[in-house]
Parts: C-alpha cells; structure tokens; sequence
C-alpha cells in the first residue's frame, strides 16, 4: 500500500492551508460574540467562510435550527474537497470519520419516528452529507415504526447492526440498545480503518483520531455509571475495550466504581481539580467535555507543525471545522434567546475575545 509522500500530498496539503485561513479569525469571533441578537449574527456570519450557505436561504426563514443546518453544508464541503484530494489510500479513513455524521442522522430519524415528528420537523435536524449519504431518511420517517425503518437499511452498513439488536428493543420499546449498537460499531471500524494505514498516516491519525474516541469512550462510561446507574457488567458492554490513551483498565475501573476524578487525572495529568469538577456531574461532565475537546484542539494544531505531507492535516481540519460550528451552535441559539454572555460563555471551546 502506498505511503502518499509528498507528490502524494502536495494537492490536498495546499487546498487544506487555504481552507484553514478561512476558518474564523479571534477578532472575528470576538465580534460574533458581541452581536445584540440572532439577525446580527447571521448578518457578520455571512462575511465568512458560511456566508455562501446562509445566503441559500431568506433571511426570515433562517431559525437557529436552519442556519446551523446551512453552516454545516460548509462542513459537508469541506469533507468532500479532502476526500476527492486525499491520496487513494486514506480515502477510505476519511470517509468513515465523515459517517460519523450519517449514524447521527440514523439515530436523529429512529428518534423522529418514536416521538411520532414529520418529516419537515426532522430533515433540518439531519446533518446535509450529500451524495454519500445511503441512508432512506424520508422514507424512514414517514414509515412511522422503528421496525419497518429498520427494514428500509437493507443493504447499507447499518442494518446487520441494527437489526442484531432489534429484540431488545422490540423487548424494552427504547432506542438506547440500537443507539448504543451503532455507536460502538462505528468506533470498531475506524479504529480498524486507522490501524489499516502505513506507518507515518498510521501514526498522525491516531493522534487525531485516538483522543475523538478516548473522549467518547471516557464520557460514555461516565455517564452510564453516573447518570443511569448501569451494572459494572453493562458498562463495559456498552463501551470500548481499546482506545488511544483511554485503555479498557481506566474503563473497567470507572465500571467497578472506582474513584472517576483519580481515573480521570491518571489519564490525563494535565486535567487538573478533577475532584472538584466532578463533584456536582450534572455541571461537571459537560466541563470535563468541554476540556477534553480543548485536548482535541491541541492535537489538531499540533499537526500542522513540522513535516506536513500525512493525513494527519486533513484530519486535523475537518475535526476544527466542526467543532468551529459546534461553537457557532451554541452561540446560534444563545443569540436567538438573547441570553447574556455568561450564560453561554461557559459552553464555548473558545473564549469571547480577540486574544
């Protein structure tokens, strides 16, 4: 299998440092930050990079949930341009990160049909993955039963996985089994995906891609313990028994009720005042989150210094890109409710200045 090298990444590394300097500059986000309401914000937005994908559509009809939805065509884009430029060998790995997305959209539609929501009331949820999209999502929605949605998958990556676990489902009438189910199937194959690479892109996507599955491996064990009180057993069931720097002995402590904030500070001794961050878990988990992305942004800058001709830039991009919009998510609908800047401030990745 070829290692790209640089003719192998001459294209995709120079269209990616383009696409970078587009990404919003600290002044420009501390202005984002300022605006009075939603209508300014779309108003600033639309001389950046999002801009093309919120003039798509009439102002009036650009409620929070939609402008996201446009702000994320970008997003969609950008994946497209990296896969097509991507050397043939890693075109696979960057596809599979993209369909992160489309198990969202899976799990978004299943939950669309169980709360009994339309059609119009469910596509704007979805993330616009375009042409790579298998998914039926209309079709499953308006088919009104889980059961028969799940039908509709034959012959896309998802229906094995989702009907192995439609007896539970079918047995307890809740989604988490088959949420669970697809999560955990997605996190296997791409890590098999990274493993797959030659030497030199094996190594820079694990530096992308190992700390996206610790956080989601970490905060899933977390929350099963803390939130719904699952069996030490169901824990590691539901969670991964591999991972980055999130190895299956920090899992199986967390499940056998060990200490979270000394499991925690051992896998991560930069992390400091665990204790106090996890005491109160329903401010503090979506804290400790929020560090843990920070970690992820660390990573993702790290990689474009030094030698740039790996896949670990087009990964680095794509994961900054959206946790970018994660941000304007939240800042979209503090503005639509016109809620004070301490209020949203704290679930930012990035602070409101210009610094």
């Amino acid at each position: 299998m070829p290692s790209g090298g640089v003719s192998g990444y001459a294209a995709i590394h120079a269209h990616v440092r383009a696409m970078v300097s587009t990404m919003l500059t600290p002044q420009m986000w501390a202005s984002l930050c300022e605006t009075t309401d939603l209508s300014a914000l779309i108003g600033l937005l639309k001389d950046t990079a999002y801009g093309p994908y919120l003039m798509r559509v009439e102002d009036k009809n650009l409620t929070p949930r939609r402008a996201v939805y446009q702000m994320n065509g970008h997003l969609a884009d950008a994946y497209a341009t990296v896969i097509r430029l991507a050397p043939t060998h890693t075109r696979a790995l960057l596809t599979h990160l993209y369909r992160h997305f489309e198990v969202d959209n899976l799990k978004a539609v299943l939950r669309g049909i169980v709360t009994g929501a339309s059609w119009d009331r469910v596509r704007y949820v979805l993330f616009p993955l375009g042409s790579v999209a298998v998914l039926p999502a209309q079709a499953m929605v308006e088919a009104g039963d889980v059961g028969a949605a799940v039908e509709l998958l034959r012959g896309t990556p998802y229906y094995d996985t989702l009907s192995h676990a439609m007896k539970r489902y079918t047995a307890e009438q809740n989604l988490f089994p088959l949420e669970v189910a697809l999560d955990l199937n997605y996190w296997r194959e791409l890590w098999s995906g990274v493993n797959r690479l030659p030497s030199q892109d094996r190594v820079q996507s694990l530096r992308i891609v190992g700390p996206l599955l610790d956080m989601n491996n970490l905060m899933w064990a977390i929350r099963y313990r803390v939130y719904h009180h699952l069996s030490e057993e169901e824990v590691i069931n539901y969670t991964l028994p591999f991972g980055y720097r999130v190895r299956d002995e920090g899992i199986r402590a967390i499940a056998a009720g060990a200490d979270i904030a000394q499991v925690v500070a051992r896998i991560y001794p930069v992390l400091t005042d665990m204790d106090t961050l996890l005491q109160e878990p329903q401010s503090g988990l979506p804290k400790l989150e929020l560090e843990l992305q920070r970690h992820i942004v660390e990573q993702c800058r790290a990689a474009f210094v030094g030698y740039p001709f790996h896949i670990g830039i087009p990964l680095a991009y794509v994961v900054l890109n959206e946790l970018e919009i994660q941000d304007l998510t939240v800042l979209t609908e503090a503005k639509s409710a016109l809620m004070p800047a301490e209020a949203f401030q704290p679930h930012l990745l990035r602070g409101c200045t210009s610094k």
